[in-house]
């Protein structure tokens, strides 16, 4: 894994980005629900208001896996947060260091911009990633659900619908 390289998504590896997320959509069963196109993901990754920051995991020229974050303000404990939206690696690469590499270069950002928390979520239904974070010394937080409003639901709390 020596010539793995961690680094800032840059805007041309948009193909790989939407592949990757496909991939993995298709391996949380959320095919039907992933609409991202190289046009979306150009606009929230590197438009004029940038959203989320994406690294890349590049091995001989090919992207092998991504994390997507963002940052955010944790009331609580009050410190500034970085949000792990994913972390995905290509099957193939798993269990050779590569989803470690870019979590650890993740959790670099976040200690360099100050950040007192790194957060993520994860299926309850994937095993493996629980066992891998787990084996980090993550916390698995009980108690939280993921809420969310989309589409028309989400026009008609904002007053629009």
């Amino acid at each position: 894994m020596t010539d793995l390289t961690i680094r800032a998504a840059v805007p041309e590896d948009g193909p790989a980005l939407v592949r990757l997320i496909h991939g993995l959509a298709a391996y949380e069963q959320q095919s039907e629900s992933c609409m991202i196109d190289e046009a979306a993901l150009r606009a929230g990754l590197f438009g004029p208001r940038p959203y989320a920051e994406a690294i890349v995991a590049e091995q001989a020229g090919q992207v092998l896996g991504y994390a997507l974050f963002f940052g955010y303000f944790s009331p609580y404990p009050g410190v500034p947060s970085i949000f792990l939206e994913h972390l995905y690696v290509v099957p193939e690469q798993r269990g050779r260091g590569t989803g470690r590499a870019l979590l650890r270069r993740v959790a670099q950002i976040a200690v360099e911009r100050g950040a007192g928390r790194l957060e993520w979520g994860v299926h309850r239904e994937n095993g493996p990633a629980i066992g891998f974070y787990r084996a980090l010394g993550a916390t698995i937080v009980g108690g939280m659900l993921a809420c969310r409003l989309d589409g028309d639901t989400l026009r008609r709390v904002a007053g629009e619908g």
